[in-house]
């Protein structure tokens, strides 16, 4: 328990204690979920997928787990930053760092962090019983919805689990597929088989019969509407004019002595 005058330099100290062990804990628990996962993907390659689906559930709780650690390191590092804010001889916390406090109060009894757990005492001596039992019971919703969904105790929905042996299966190089993509697999072939096809005889890429009398009079009429072109456009189009060459011999002589007369000018 510690000491009922507040002294700034141990809360400092502490908050650093606190903050090495949420590291080295973090550390012990990634090389936990490390192994858990190897384990995990040895059952997949056996086929025991139950019990793989039990080891995926405590280990997605254990990431929980880390993740609430991380935030309670993040708090820390907040305080320590803030040691000025922290230091001020207030009842209440900064709003500045009034999250950060609430968090520790609130999740550090959750943890097994004992540095967390005196730093927690340390926060509750400072800002007294009041506000301490205001922070337990989440008055005010002053406890961050981050903290209060990692404390939150519950199974694993099957959908996240699945999602688990699906990426750990892929990250060992496992052939396993789960429950849902099989479904969908199933539904894909069963559309493929309900496909309607066409009936013989009626295929889209098939040719009508080749007919001779068709052809002839497919041909026939063709002839037909290009004499008729013919007739249409030899009526519709008017006819021009012949020039008599001697008109043209007339102008090109009086175009000449015009051009006699005024040189003479």
């Amino acid at each position: 328990m510690p000491s009922t005058t507040w002294s700034a330099a141990k809360a400092k100290l502490q908050l650093r204690l606190s903050v090495q062990r949420l590291r080295t804990l973090q550390q012990k628990k990634e090389a936990q979920a490390k192994s858990a996962r190897r384990d995990i993907a040895l059952l997949l390659e056996k086929g025991k997928i139950e019990s793989a689906r039990v080891k995926v559930e405590a280990l997605i709780n254990e990431d929980v787990t880390l993740e609430l650690l991380e935030l309670l390191e993040l708090y820390c590092e907040l305080l320590i930053a803030r040691f000025g804010l922290f230091d001020q001889s207030t009842r209440e916390p900064d709003p500045g760092i009034s999250e950060g406090v609430c968090a520790i109060i609130y999740a550090a009894p959750r943890t097994e962090v004992k540095e967390l757990q005196i730093l927690r005492e340390f926060l509750m001596h400072k800002y007294g019983r009041e506000f301490s039992i205001g922070v337990m019971e989440n008055r005010q919703e002053c406890v961050s919805d981050r903290v209060l969904k990692k404390l939150v105790v519950e199974t694993p929905p099957p959908t996240l689990v699945e999602a688990y042996l699906t990426e750990i299966a892929k990250g060992y190089g496992i052939n396993w597929s789960s429950l849902a993509t099989k479904a969908e697999a199933s539904e894909g072939m069963a559309s493929k088989d309900s496909a309607p096809t066409a009936p013989e005889g009626q295929q889209s890429g098939q040719l009508p019969a080749y007919s001779e009398d068709g052809f002839k009079g497919e041909a026939s009429g063709r002839r037909d509407a290009s004499s008729t072109e013919e007739d249409l456009n030899e009526k519709r189009t008017p006819s021009i004019p012949s020039i008599p060459e001697d008109g043209l011999e007339d102008d090109f002589e009086a175009l000449t002595r015009r051009f006699q007369a005024l040189k003479k000018r």
